[in-house]
């Protein structure tokens, strides 16, 4: 698969972890052949968390990501470990860099428990090996490099394969709800929050699956559909529609066509789904006052008719009689303390991978605050959720 065929949210995230000069930052340059990281002798050159997308052999599609210290000190360097915290979230497989000369230290030992707490694939290397006279033993998922002459370097590369293999789960978006040759219709509406010239990532990804598995797919805006469907000889076998469309798309769909969204879709793909759908009972019960959430993990720019802070309150007012108090996030940054809200309403998450995404389940549910995406909260608002659903019954 080329680099440009695989978006980030879809790349296994190998994140390099580990203290201050442990070398991180050299052997993220020396595993990617590339100047990825700044590197220097001064203790927290690295000061906030470096990305990469790219195609790395034998591995693939991955996104490499440097990391602050994990020892950084004072004010600013208790910020530095907790943008290194928040990367822990998404990472899929760790590494954990040591100074080999030192061996481990507190607090590598203190990121290994908590590596082993998250049940986290990782790998323990030994850096400048060069330095050392005489190599010890180690354990099976350990091993000496040395980011100076770039030995041990190809074995990590391996040994991140292997697990990057073994954690790779072969999922689908739609093609297990459809049959090959089955005609599928795509409901784009095109507004003003609407990218110019392009589509956004979940239609792009549900179309190039559909078409890989060799289905017929007609894209149309809401207000095309009901002429659309009147031009085909036979129905469609799947409606799938942008969520703010819900409502016109379900009263344009004959009741015996299946019909979904692709927020619905990217929740049962994130394996987020059921604990979303529990989540839509608590819109009803929102009363004046009532804090709410709504966060979105992508960041733009938005515009008049936003759908997180325009649309979705107006909705809810709509539907409650309620003026609940609104909070907005975007992009990486998700409240740490969720105490204070009544319900969250997520995006779709097509941004954010699938460990970010049930982080920030998990975190909701730990909290004891109820979670919904965009998605099954307008269905359910407009009375539509079990129809919207009915179409992944027995695949959930």
């Amino acid at each position: 698969m080329s680099l440009n065929s695989t978006v980030s949210a879809e790349r296994p995230h190998i994140a390099f972890f580990g203290r201050r000069n442990a070398g991180k930052s050299s052997v993220v340059n020396a595993v990617t052949n590339q100047r990825i990281s700044v590197v220097s002798d001064t203790l927290g050159t690295t000061t906030d968390p470096v990305s990469k997308a790219m195609e790395l052999l034998p591995l693939g599609p991955v996104v490499i990501i440097d990391t602050p210290g994990f020892d950084d000190e004072g004010a600013l360097g208790e910020l530095r470990v907790e943008r290194t915290r928040e990367v822990l979230r998404k990472t899929d497989i760790a590494v954990l860099i040591v100074d080999g000369t030192e061996g481990l230290s507190k607090a590598d030992e203190a990121l290994l428990s908590e590596l082993a707490e998250r049940k986290l694939p990782h790998l323990i290397a030994y850096n400048k090996m060069d330095l050392l006279t005489e190599l010890t033993k180690i354990n099976d998922n350990e091993l000496f490099i040395s980011a100076k002459t770039g030995e041990g370097i190809g074995e990590l590369k391996e040994r991140l394969a292997h697990l990057v293999h073994e954690d790779k789960k072969q999922k689908v978006i739609v093609s297990d709800l459809v049959d090959e040759g089955d005609t599928v219709i795509l409901v784009i509406p095109i507004d003003a929050s609407a990218p110019k010239g392009r589509i956004i990532l979940p239609q792009q990804q549900v179309l190039r699956e559909l078409l890989d598995h060799h289905c017929a797919v007609v894209c149309c805006q809401d207000t095309e559909l009901r002429a659309a469907l009147s031009k085909l000889s036979v129905p469609p076998a799947l409606v799938i529609t942008d969520s703010q469309a819900f409502g016109r798309v379900a009263a344009d769909t004959p009741a015996d066509i299946p019909m979904t969204s692709f927020s619905i879709l990217f929740a049962r793909y994130k394996g987020s789904l059921n604990g979303l759908i529990k989540g839509a009972d608590a819109l009803r019960t929102l009363k004046d006052g009532d804090r709410v959430l709504i966060s979105e993990g992508c960041t733009h720019h938005r515009q008049c008719g936003d759908i997180g802070t325009v649309k979705l309150p107006a909705w809810i007012s709509e539907y409650t009689g309620a003026q609940p108090d609104y909070t907005f996030t975007s992009g990486t940054g998700f409240v740490s303390d969720l105490s204070a809200y009544k319900v969250i309403i997520h995006c779709g998450g097509c941004m954010l991978n699938e460990k970010e995404m049930q982080y920030r389940q998990q975190t909701a549910a730990a909290a004891g605050v109820p979670m919904v995406n965009y998605g099954i909260a307008i269905a359910a608002m407009n009375g539509i959720l079990d129809r919207a659903l009915k179409p992944l019954d027995n695949n959930i």
